[in-house]
């Protein structure tokens, strides 16, 4: 192993959204933004062992960057096909006049990130490519995690990606966050990328770690950013109070070996408080002025359930199957359906779940979805038919991406017995 290297590779693991987001902002490119900071990485593998890591790391980076695109600027024939007033600010930058530069490249919202995913989700690309273009773009995520989060192909969202940069290189985006009816029109989709991003953090969907809390506290970041910029959105509160809720229980939810812990089992004494403070705070600015709750405060709502309740014994597992059966009107989905299916469980005994749940075994984008077959084991184990339960807990095994889910399932197989 190499101390050094693996530093850098942390460091631009950390600073690599940011860095993409402000060349965004420069070169008016995404395509050429990551080549960008691919370049500045290598830079940095190239210097800082022998200079050592500097102390704004992300600053030199960006700096190393912006150097790189001045550079290509001069020689290249692309100066011809970016603007004009960007290639003056890039000039003025490297003889010296950086204010001017970073006077430039503030937006309304003084957050380069928010502006990359707006710019993400613009109306040229379909709402899928919007989504996996800013997971990957912000998130980090690889192409793998991403097609999970989708419950699609991993060559289908490699395409979409691939496709939506082509698309935006000559959309002509000025990567600041819109205004007016254009913020209207792509305000779904960018809480929708920004819970995306909180889920995979939440649960991770591949490798080691069960969670990820940096995903869920940047996502939790851009929550609060939009909350503040947009107080009259009442979904947006939603989504923030279902983010600050969820990440109450993130300390909670592994076990010292990493394994996942049952919301059931969980220490709710060592829920976050002050999460479930602004989580409820939020919540209470989520209703729409007709009184109407939208799915995320719907979500949010279904979050506020367990963490009112003060042992597992007094959760209102029949307001959550309600709260359920609203949200798979307003949002409908095969996920939705499943979480119903088990909210049903626990509220009116594992046979009503498993009625639920025999009508999405044939639901193609759950045949290969693990939490299916083990919310099926559950089920089956609490019914008394352990030798199903088992079957069941070894099939959902054999479907997740996560070592430490695999573990804690083949562990629930075995307790089965037979």
């Amino acid at each position: 192993m190499d101390p050094i290297r693996d530093t850098i590779e942390a460091v631009f693991r950390i600073e690599r959204p940011r860095l993409v987001a402000g060349l965004a902002r420069m070169v008016r490119d995404i395509a050429l933004a990551e080549e960008l900071a691919q370049d500045a990485f290598v830079t940095a593998l190239s210097e800082w062992p022998d200079t050592g890591v500097p102390r704004q790391p992300g600053a030199w980076l960006m700096t190393a960057a912006r150097r790189r695109a001045i550079d290509g600027l001069r020689r290249r024939p692309m100066l011809e096909r970016v603007h004009a007033a960007i290639a003056r600010d890039l000039e003025e930058q490297r003889d010296g006049h950086a204010e001017v530069l970073e006077a430039a490249l503030d937006d309304d919202i003084g957050d380069e990130l928010l502006a990359l995913i707006f710019a993400a989700c613009h109306p040229v690309l379909s709402r899928e490519a919007r989504v996996a273009l800013t997971l990957r773009l912000i998130g980090g995520l690889t192409t793998a995690e991403i097609a999970r989060a989708f419950l699609t192909g991993e060559a289908t969202i490699a395409q979409r990606i691939v496709r939506a940069r082509k698309r935006l290189a000559g959309a002509g985006l000025t990567f600041a966050v819109p205004r007016g009816r254009e913020r209207e029109g792509r305000l779904g989709s960018v809480l929708e990328v920004i819970y995306l991003i909180f889920n995979e953090g939440y649960a991770a969907t591949a490798g080691e770690d069960l969670i990820r809390p940096s995903l869920c506290a940047e996502a939790r970041r851009l929550g609060r950013i939009l909350a503040s910029r947009m107080p009259e959105e009442p979904e947006v509160h939603g989504l923030l109070a279902l983010m600050e809720l969820q990440s109450s229980r993130l300390a909670t939810r592994t076990a010292p070996d990493g394994g996942p812990v049952p919301l059931t089992e969980q220490n709710r004494a060592r829920w976050d408080r002050l999460l479930i403070g602004r989580g409820l705070a939020a919540l209470a600015r989520a209703r729409a002025p007709d009184g109407s709750c939208g799915p995320y405060a719907l979500q949010a709502d279904l979050a506020a359930c367990h963490a009112r309740a003060a042992t597992a014994a007094d959760t209102d597992w029949v307001r959550i199957a309600r709260l359920y059966d609203a949200l798979a009107v307003a949002l409908p989905s095969p996920v939705v359906e499943l979480n119903r299916a088990i909210a049903h469980s626990m509220a009116f005994g594992p046979q009503a779940g498993l009625a639920l749940l025999d009508a999405l075994a044939m639901v193609e984008e759950l045949g290969a979805y693990a939490p299916l077959p083990a919310a099926r084991g559950d089920c089956l184990l609490r019914a008394g038919r352990p030798d199903e339960a088992r079957a069941a807990f070894e099939r959902a095994a054999t479907l997740t991406r996560n070592a430490r889910e695999r573990d804690f399932l083949l562990r629930r197989a075995a307790a089965c017995g037979g």
